[in-house]
């Protein structure tokens, strides 16, 4: 079995770098040292996927980051107003991260993102969480799952939550000062334009499975 350690992120290489550099993989998990107007928007981090599953080699380690936004602010997918500088702040720009975000108000859990672990509140970091990440005793994480009807019962409204953000983005679409308004580090309209359609796709897709149907 691959040995796995636990480290900071270093600020200076990257997530795949420093995958590199060691011999087995390491679990990186950023400090999130914010100030604290910073830390009012930020609530929590969750892991989930590949990572809680043992995957070797690990592409990449799955993030959702709670922000204390409401659900119709945060919809999937998307890249909520005022995320981009924070993704950047968390070194998850970085690279070797794929990461959500979500509303406060909202259940971490959805169609996608399953049975994720907490590693981070505005406590602090969980060292139980990382220390067991860290030593593979993956049976020990306090996973969130939510029932099937539960799961199913989820999907309505964030559904409807994306569908009517895919009908303001495209409503808003060619007028001048809302593309100036999401033009930015690096983004453009036509990232919000493609975010609203694939978030809402794939909530569509989700609802019309047989997971996602009631029966």
């Amino acid at each position: 079995m691959t040995t796995m350690t636990l480290r900071e992120m270093d600020d200076h290489v990257t997530y795949v770098q420093q995958l590199q550099e060691d011999d087995g993989q390491v679990v990186l998990i950023n400090q999130f040292n914010l100030a604290p107007g910073d830390a009012e928007r930020f609530l929590e981090a969750w892991v989930f996927g590949d990572l809680l599953r043992a995957a070797d080699p690990l592409d990449c380690v799955e993030v959702v980051v709670v922000v204390n936004l409401p659900p119709q602010e945060v919809v999937w997918g998307s890249t909520p107003r005022g995320t981009a500088w924070l993704a950047d702040r968390l070194r998850l720009s970085k690279g070797g991260f794929c990461y959500w975000w979500r509303s406060h108000l909202d259940p971490v859990w959805n169609h996608y993102v399953q049975e994720p672990v907490r590693f981070w509140s505005q406590d602090g970091p969980d060292d139980d969480v990382l220390r067991a990440l860290a030593e593979r005793r993956l049976g020990d994480l306090p996973r969130q799952v939510p029932s099937p009807r539960t799961r199913r019962e989820q999907l309505a409204p964030q559904l409807e939550v994306a569908f009517s953000h895919l009908r303001a983005v495209h409503a808003s679409y060619w007028d001048h000062e809302w593309r100036r308004e999401h033009r930015g580090l690096g983004r453009y309209p036509e990232h919000e334009l493609w975010e609203a359609v694939d978030g809402y796709l794939e909530l569509r897709d989700a609802a019309e499975s047989p997971a996602g149907r009631d029966g």
